[in-house]
């Protein structure tokens, strides 16, 4: 093959030799990604704000200090839209034998609100963001940075782990991390979300994963959490128009 690209070269009239090679596509700077899905990102969450889907969570407990437990609670939630237009999670059913561990709010604002995460516009003054490197996700080509809280507010659960971007999109389509600050007696386990293309545009959470071993002061629990977030639809407002003189 080597002897072959030599005798075409030979071959080539001195003009064509002459002409300078193409030039490849500059990677875009870390900066430059950073600001380009930061406004996709606001894009993706004012859009996913405005669709109903249907989420199921199962958390269980698998073991307590190595001891194998069988705790489980399943919630199943769909996320819709009152009449006056407002958002909702509106809980269909919910089965718990915990006994290991609480089920707190804080644990719901995770579930709910920080696993499903967007580094909005917004966020992301909150945020120290470095550039990692690159990382093939299936068949998706990725830049991965690093997120880390620069600081702390009464009340507020931040994200701390990696994000993956899309280097075709400019899309968030993956993150790995955790909730904090922790509190001694209120841990949360490291999660995974994966991101699926909807109606051809936004990159939605599909599913989240979490395991860990949380460290109690009194015990070790074992923690295994899947939330599915599925049949997204956008929302449509619904308007009746009424025809005739309006009465006094």
């Amino acid at each position: 093959m080597a002897l072959a690209v030599g005798l075409m070269c030979i071959s080539l009239p001195a003009q064509t030799q002459n002409q300078p090679e193409a030039k490849t596509a500059q990677e875009p700077t870390p900066e430059q990604i950073i600001k380009t899905f930061s406004a996709k990102e606001t894009e993706f969450y004012q859009a996913w704000m405005q669709y109903t889907y249907h989420q199921t969570a199962k958390v269980q407990v698998v073991s307590v200090n190595g001891i194998p437990k069988d705790e489980k609670m399943t919630t199943i939630s769909d996320i819709i839209f009152n009449d006056n237009g407002s958002r909702e999670v509106q809980v269909r059913r919910r089965t718990s034998n915990l006994r290991s561990v609480t089920y707190t709010l804080e644990d719901e604002e995770v579930i709910n609100n920080l696993q499903p995460f967007a580094l909005t516009e917004a966020e992301l003054p909150q945020y120290d963001l470095k550039y990692v490197g690159k990382e093939k996700i299936d068949d998706l080509s990725c830049y991965v940075f690093s997120v880390t809280p620069k600081s702390y507010k009464a009340k507020k659960l931040y994200f701390e782990g990696k994000i993956w971007v899309d280097d075709r999109d400019l899309q968030i389509v993956r993150t790995v991390g955790k909730p904090v600050p922790q509190k001694k007696n209120n841990l949360f386990p490291d999660f995974e979300t994966v991101r699926q293309m909807i109606d051809g545009q936004y990159w939605f959470p599909v599913w989240t994963h979490a395991e860990s071993n949380l460290h109690f002061s009194a015990e070790t629990v074992h923690i295994d959490e899947t939330i599915n977030y599925e049949d997204y639809k956008k929302f449509a407002s619904k308007t009746t128009i009424q025809f005739g003189t309006p009465a006094n």
